[in-house]
């Protein structure tokens, strides 16, 4: 869903033929940096977890030449990019799934604003702290549920407490650093609930689903109780 919505907002801003420089804040494993680079462009992924480093080293180790020679593997914590890169040196900056466990996101985006071409795109994937009753109350979960009316923190599958973000919030701040949000996405509106997984081989049920989550994901009301939100701002 990302990778779709992403693509989408690439092929909006550039030119089909450009090469972009990307770079990829808390990369993982390298999902999306080894997605991008198999398309031709040039990402420097940045990861501060020597885990999930060395997992992404290992699925580029396995790309062919060309890929990996487009790729450069980092270590270093997000909120260094503005001291770590030249001031636009990127054309796309991805930061998904990073913002949770930053008690203070505001310096870790203007660092990433700041290393933006101009004109260029900023990715966010989020969760969305205006419907986290949403998960525990359809489990059932009550006093949770009522809890995260009160509170933007809860408690990741991993066990781990860390926050959550509220569109309106961070449509303020990215204006505030010069990448004024251009677009927005819900992410998971239906299958919240449903483990995290490999994503399954291609049937109809799967693109039933998909084509559900993709509909949801750019409807309102629907996105706004999205367990996840996918934000895009461009640099003015």
């Amino acid at each position: 869903m990302v990778a779709h919505q992403l693509d989408e907002q690439i092929t909006s801003r550039f030119r089909f033929d450009q090469r972009l420089r990307v770079l990829d804040v808390g990369l993982g494993q390298g999902t999306q940096a080894l997605r991008l680079a198999r398309a031709g462009h040039q990402v420097t992924g940045l990861e501060s977890d020597p885990a999930m480093l060395e997992a992404a080293r290992t699925a580029l180790a396995d790309e062919p030449e060309g890929i990996r020679q487009r790729v450069k593997l980092l270590e270093g914590d997000g909120r260094e990019t503005g001291a770590t890169f030249l001031p636009g040196a990127f054309d796309v900056v991805l930061c998904h799934g990073v913002l949770m466990y930053t008690d203070e996101p505001d310096p870790l985006l203007a660092g990433l604003a700041r290393v933006l071409a101009p004109g260029g795109l900023l990715s966010l994937l989020v969760r969305n702290a205006d419907a986290l009753a949403m998960r525990p109350g359809l489990a059932g979960d009550w006093d949770a549920a009522l809890g995260s009316f009160d509170s933007a923190t809860y408690t990741n599958r991993l066990g781990l407490q860390v926050r959550a973000d509220r569109r309106e919030e961070l449509t303020t701040t990215l204006t505030a650093i010069g990448a004024p949000l251009h677009a927005w996405y819900g992410v998971r509106v239906f299958t919240d609930q449903a483990p995290d997984t490999a994503e399954p081989p291609p049937s109809p049920e799967w693109d039933r689903l998909l084509a559900a989550e993709e509909r949801a994901g750019r409807t309102d009301p629907y996105r706004a109780v999205a367990a996840l939100l996918h934000l895009c701002g461009v640099r003015g």
